[in-house]
């Protein structure tokens, strides 16, 4: 059986699901899922949990995540990138300078606005399928953090690439969107490419056809999803026994903090949280 994480460098075109189900028929294995929704234009860093693994999932989506997109300027459309409709168009007159100062204002915890054609539910519906219909709806603002942001380079007249590190839930075409609106000429999100998503880089990425050709060997184990935590080992039969069977165990040299706890054979056991010399369980994954 198949078990562990893939990290897959999204192609264009493609949809997250699409990868998934991909994966699916080349691992045989049902239970695929991804950490983290990149849209089809967008391409990059998809962390991809298979067979066991997929109970780690949920601890992929909450982390920084690292992007590089394209600005295009005098441009606004109903999706905020160049796959949507056109609502406005000018001429731009814009330099680099004046955009590097436009973006000190998008940096620390900012709002968004969630656009139109996302996922976001509004009154028990998707707010893409009220966009499908011609609907507009009020959303609310969500906080968001950009980590960091600058300008990589200018491309073209209206063209410019952007390096951005943010938080979950911040929409890069959103902020494309915005930075026009404070230009004043108006902005959209013409490529993006995520480099790095749950601690895992461009670096570490394969592609599908990699998969097809290489298959099993190319799973990471699921505590590479850990790595920023230390490790801890239990020190007898007794204490495996009991964090095996649930229970929590007495670690008094442990500070207080989250650990990647291993068995005496050194397989990983569990996500654990120390406090007062007591470790318990976050999440289980001995078998994974």
């Amino acid at each position: 059986m198949a078990d562990g994480i893939l990290i897959i460098d999204k192609p264009e075109g493609w949809t997250s699901m699409d990868v998934c189900a991909k994966l699916r028929g080349i691992l045989h294995e049902k239970r695929v899922g991804h950490g983290g929704t990149l849209d089809p234009m967008a391409t990059g860093v998809l962390p991809v949990f298979v067979g066991r693994a997929t109970r780690a999932a949920e601890f992929s989506e909450n982390s920084r995540k690292e992007y590089e997109a394209g600005l295009r300027l005098g441009l606004v459309t109903n999706t905020q990138d160049t796959t949507g409709e056109t609502l406005e168009s000018q001429p731009v007159n814009v330099s680099c300078r004046e955009v590097e100062e436009a973006l000190a204002a998008f940096r620390g915890e900012i709002r968004q606005i969630p656009p139109m054609y996302s996922a976001v539910k509004v009154g028990g519906q998707r707010l893409y399928q009220l966009a499908r219909k011609g609907r507009e709806v009020e959303r609310e603002a969500r906080q968001v953090t950009i980590y960091e942001l600058e300008l990589l380079e200018q491309v073209s007249e209206t063209d410019f690439r952007l390096r951005c590190v943010c938080s979950k839930g911040t929409y890069i075409r959103t902020l494309c969107h915005d930075i026009g609106r404070a230009l004043g000429c108006g902005g959209t999100m013409y490529a993006l490419r995520r480099t790095m998503a749950a601690g895992y880089t461009l670096a570490e990425a394969v592609t599908i056809q990699e998969v097809q050709d290489r298959g099993e060997t190319l799973l990471r184990p699921v505590d590479s999803l850990f790595k920023g935590f230390p490790a801890l080992a239990v020190r007898s039969a007794g204490q495996e026994k009991r964090v095996r069977c649930g229970g929590g165990i007495t670690l008094p040299e442990a500070p207080d903090g989250t650990y990647r706890l291993y068995g005496r054979d050194g397989t990983f056991l569990c996500l654990s949280r120390a406090a007062g010399g007591q470790l318990t369980s976050i999440k289980n994954f001995f078998g994974a």
